[in-house]
């Protein structure tokens, strides 16, 4: 699920060639801004079946937190 998370992440932000670590504060990502914040919405419903409303994921600040929200919503 990591691997795949990650993937994803990278993939919605263009981030193919940075280092990505679950402690991350995505938000401070110099790619971060509101396109950014919309593909990354997109590819986590396309990819996980997962949609977090705005008022949770604006509580979210890691990449570690946004994966375990993820994963609590897959279940």
């Amino acid at each position: 699920m990591e691997e795949k998370f990650i993937k994803a992440f990278k993939e919605a932000l263009e981030l193919e060639d940075r280092t990505i670590d679950l402690t991350d504060t995505f938000r401070d990502y110099e790619e971060w801004d509101s396109l950014g914040h919309l593909s990354l919405i997109a590819i986590l419903d396309e990819e996980f079946g997962v949609v977090i409303e705005q008022a949770e994921f604006n509580k979210l600040n890691t990449v570690g937190e946004l994966m375990v929200e993820v994963k609590k919503r897959m279940a």
